[in-house]
């Protein structure tokens, strides 16, 4: 049986990860970092905006919002703030999708996991009822 974690043991834990990823396209290489779990809330609340009072999938600049959110400079802080999303968002898609892949992967965020933040950010029909 593995031990029971206490409090201080959770918070006193190291479990953010960096990795590094050559962009040819940019002339170097980008550091990501996991999102903790607020940054990563924050990055979901990114993918539904509200159109005529309900909620509606926003999916503009996917890759270059998930991008902001986890790349990072040589002291672990963020290179970019959401000010500079449709900057990065221009840049080329091939190099977009190649650190995107990587900082999907390093976060758990599969197509699979994205699609299911989605639904579970999108009201079904019943969601919508008013009656009760």
């Amino acid at each position: 049986m593995s031990k029971i974690l206490s409090k201080t043991d959770i918070l006193n834990s190291h479990d953010m990860r960096i990795q590094t990823v050559a962009v040819p396209e940019w002339g170097g290489s980008v550091r990501l970092r996991t999102l903790t779990g607020a940054e990563r809330d924050a990055f979901e609340a990114t993918l539904v905006r509200v159109v005529d009072g309900k909620r509606v999938p926003e999916m503009d600049n996917l890759r270059a919002k998930l991008l902001a959110a986890t790349i990072v400079d040589e002291q672990d802080r963020q290179v970019f703030s959401a000010s500079d999303v449709a900057a990065l968002g221009r840049k080329s898609a091939l190099a977009l999708d190649r650190v995107f892949s990587v900082a999907q992967a390093l976060n758990g965020m599969g197509v699979e996991g994205m699609e299911e933040a989605l639904k579970n950010s999108v009201p079904g029909p019943s969601d919508a009822s008013t009656s009760g």
